[in-house]
């Protein structure tokens, strides 16, 4: 686990810990580093000290790895991993297109398999399915995402990859409005067809999500909220025992979810 003392790494450890089929061989922060993880995290009796190093990873003993860390230690984290020919999934936001497209590329040659998901919470891909079906119908769409102030980037990961699929399901685009704001992103940022998003910080908030279409006379809301970082946890999961199914770089975990429901 890449990032276990943080609060999305130490649920990891705990939903890894508590399911039949897996094994948490090792935890990693530098931050916690020579620290027991009961300790770091309030996780007792798995024996394991926080590794400070990629290095000090023993790749033999390790299958799976967990990334929820930030962007940069995130890409490094998944580089390490295609060396050392370990699978590797990533709930870290931020990552570019062009690391993604390093990635790509580094996993093509691996042994091991990448998977990178804006989001785990089964409801959110649902949100993003369903917006998907009713962009076509409606003249206007605006997105609205909250979390809490700790998060560092915005829009979040799930935003924009919600904004994309949006965008490519809508012929044309989303009707412009007239406003004129006296202040300097008042109307949120404009994305591709013509798609505002509007980031909410504030402490109380995990990771919330609403897509409001609008056209004459009505409007739609969709909206997921995950009250708890459990919500991720089955996703996670998921991921985890499906990844070394996947060849290469997968992004999202919409065709595990088909696979497991039999859609595919």
């Amino acid at each position: 686990m890449f990032g276990a003392g943080g609060q999305m790494g130490a649920s990891v450890c705990r939903a890894v810990l508590n399911d039949d089929d897996c094994e948490l061989s090792s935890a990693l922060d530098p931050r916690l580093a020579g620290i027991d993880l009961g300790q770091a995290t309030s996780i007792l009796g798995t024996g394991l000290s926080i590794l400070g190093e990629r290095d000090a990873l023993e790749p033999d003993k390790v299958d799976v790895a967990v990334d929820f860390t930030e962007a940069e230690a995130s890409f490094e984290n998944a580089l390490f991993c295609a060396r050392n020919s370990i699978h590797i999934v990533i709930g870290t936001t931020g990552l570019t297109s062009r690391q993604i497209e390093i990635l790509k590329e580094a996993f093509s040659k691996s042994n091991s398999n990448c998977l990178i998901a804006p989001n785990f919470a089964i409801g959110a891909v649902l949100m993003m399915r369903f917006a998907e079906l009713a962009a076509p119908l409606f003249e206007t769409c605006e997105i609205i995402e909250f979390h809490h102030n700790r998060k560092a980037d915005a829009p979040s990961g799930t935003a924009l990859v919600t904004a994309g699929r949006i965008a490519s399901a809508k012929n044309g685009g989303f009707a412009q409005d007239v406003t004129s704001a006296e202040l300097d992103g008042a109307r949120g940022s404009r994305v591709d067809k013509n798609i505002s998003i509007h980031s909410v910080r504030m402490a109380g908030m995990v990771a919330h999500q609403e897509v409001i279409f609008g056209t004459t006379g009505q409007t739609l809301s969709i909206r997921h909220d995950s009250y708890d970082r459990n919500s991720f946890m089955p996703g996670v999961l998921l991921a985890i025992k499906a990844i070394s199914e996947r060849d290469g770089l997968t992004i999202g975990i919409e065709s595990i979810l088909d696979d497991y429901l039999g859609l595919r």
